[in-house]
C-alpha cells in the first residue's frame, strides 16, 4: 500500500509540473499535441515501453522534458517493475562457446517455453574479450570486460558509463569479485570491488573498494570479514550486497552470509535457515521478494529458501523443493532467476534453462536456448547510467 501511495504522489507531482509547462506551451502553439489533458498524457506515457518513450521524446519539447524528469523515470520504473504480466521484463544471458550477451522477453521464457534471443551491442564488444554480468538493478546492468574494465549500462536506452580503473591488478594467485546495487538514501548507484589472494597455507588477504556513481570515485573501506567470499558477484537485496564467505576450505566447509550496507558502508551477518542433514551445496541469490538461498542435495533435490522479513532468521521460508528427474552428473540447479505469480520457477541447470511448475511438479527445458554461463532478469527503464550533473560554484 505504501508503494502505491508513493506512486500516486509521484504521478500527482508530475501532473502538476506538466500542467504548468502545458499552459505555457499551448498558449504559444494552440495546435500543439499537448492539448491532450495532462493527466491522460502522464498516465499513458508512464505505461509505455522504453522503446516507445525514446520515440516519444521527439514529439515535442514538453514531452521530452516530462520523459526526462527524474520523478517520471522513477514512476515509470515502479509501474514496469510491478507489472504482473512481465511486459517490461527481459532475460539477459551470456553465451558460450562464442562470447556474447543476448536478450529476450521474460514473458516468452515463462509462458511460450521458447526463446528468440537477440544479440546485444554492449560496450567494448569483442569476440575475444570475456564479458561478465556483475549485477542488475533498476534497469541498469554492471558488466565487466576482461575482469578489470567496468561499465554501468542501460541496455534499453543503450547508454553506458565506463568506470575509472579501481586499482586492483589481476595477477597469478589473485582474483577480483564485484557487486552492484542502489543506495536509496542518497539516490546513488554503487559498485563494490573485492580483491582476494591466498597466501601460504590457509592464509588469505582481502581488500575492498566502493565506487559511487554520484562522486565518480573509488574509495577504500574495511577489509572483508568472516573469511573470503565464495560467490562471483554480490547479490543485492534490501539496500545491501551479500556474499557467501568461508574461513574453512576443507571438504565440509561452513559458510556465512556477509552483508554490506550500501548506505552505511558497514558489514553485517545474515543468519541462515536450518537446512536438512546430508551433503549439500549452497548458493546465494536475490529475488524480487528478498534474499534467497538454494540448497542442492547432491543430485537428489534442491530446496529454495526465501527470507521474507530481512534480518529475521525465523522468517526464512522453504518455498519449494525441486526434484532431480535424472542423474544430473556434474550439473546442478542455480538460484532461481524468477518465481512467477502463478508458481513457475525459472532456473539455470548447467548451461540450460529449466522451468519448474510448483502446481503440478513438472519440469521442462526452455527450447532454442543457447548454452549460457550466467543469466539475469532485468526490467526495462529510463534510468541513466551517467553521474548526475554537478553544479560548480
Amino acid at each position: 500500500m505504501a508503494l502505491e501511495d508513493e506512486d500516486d504522489e509521484q504521478q500527482q507531482q508530475q501532473t502538476k509540473r506538466f500542467k504548468m509547462s502545458h499552459s505555457s506551451e499551448t498558449s504559444e502553439d494552440p495546435q500543439s499535441v499537448s492539448t491532450l489533458l495532462p493527466e491522460i498524457v502522464v498516465e499513458i506515457l508512464s505505461r509505455l515501453p522504453v522503446e516507445s518513450l525514446l520515440r516519444c521524446r521527439s514529439v515535442c519539447k514538453l514531452w521530452r522534458s516530462l520523459i526526462s524528469d527524474p520523478h517520471f523515470i522513477k514512476s515509470h520504473l515502479s509501474l514496469s517493475t510491478n507489472n504482473k504480466h512481465y511486459a517490461h521484463h527481459r532475460l539477459i544471458f551470456s553465451t558460450v562457446p562464442r562470447i556474447n550477451l543476448k536478450s529476450c522477453p521474460l514473458y516468452d521464457v515463462l509462458y511460450d517455453k521458447s526463446v528468440n534471443a537477440l544479440e546485444l551491442d554492449y560496450p567494448l564488444k569483442h569476440p575475444l574479450k570475456s564479458v561478465w554480468i556483475v549485477g542488475s538493478c533498476n534497469g541498469l546492468l554492471c558488466i565487466a570486460i576482461e575482469e578489470d574494465t567496468l561499465f554501468i549500462w542501460n541496455p534499453s536506452t543503450r547508454r553506458s558509463n565506463r568506470l575509472p580503473y579501481c586499482g586492483f591488478k589481476v595477477r597469478s594467485g589473485w582474483y577480483v569479485l564485484y557487486g552492484f546495487g542502489y543506495d536509496e538514501s542518497t539516490d546513488d548507484y554503487k559498485v563494490v570491488g573485492i580483491s582476494c589472494v591466498f597466501k601460504n597455507g590457509a592464509k588469505y588477504d582481502t581488500k575492498v573498494k566502493i565506487y559511487s556513481l554520484k562522486s565518480g570515485n573509488w574509495k577504500k573501506i574495511g577489509d572483508f570479514p568472516h573469511g573470503i567470499p565464495l560467490d562471483d558477484s554480490g547479490k543485492f537485496s534490501n539496500g545491501a550486497l551479500h556474499w557467501a564467505a568461508s574461513r574453512d576450505f576443507g571438504s565440509s566447509y561452513s559458510w556465512t552470509i556477509v552483508s554490506l550496507d550500501l548506505a552505511k558502508e558497514t558489514y553485517g551477518e545474515v543468519l541462515q535457515p536450518v537446512y536438512d542433514e546430508g551433503d549439500k551445496d549452497l548458493a546465494l541469490g536475490s529475488l524480487v521478494d528478498g534474499l534467497c538461498v538454494l540448497c542442492n542435495y547432491r543430485g537428489n533435490h534442491a530446496d529454495v529458501w526465501l527470507m521474507k522479513v530481512y534480518g529475521v532468521k525465523d522468517s526464512w521460508t522453504r518455498l519449494v523443493s525441486i526434484p532431480y528427474v535424472t542423474d544430473p552428473g556434474r550439473d546442478q540447479f542455480s538460484v532461481p532467476l524468477c518465481i512467477s505469480n502463478d508458481g513457475k520457477v525459472l532456473l539455470q541447470f548447467g548451461s540450460k534453462l529449466v522451468l519448474y511448475d510448483i502446481k503440478n511438479g513438472s519440469s521442462s527445458e526452455i527450447q532454442n536456448f543457447d548454452e549460457c554461463l550466467e543469466a539475469y532478469t532485468i526490467v526495462e527503464s529510463m534510468v541513466s547510467p551517467d553521474a548526475p550533473i554537478r553544479h560548480w560554484r
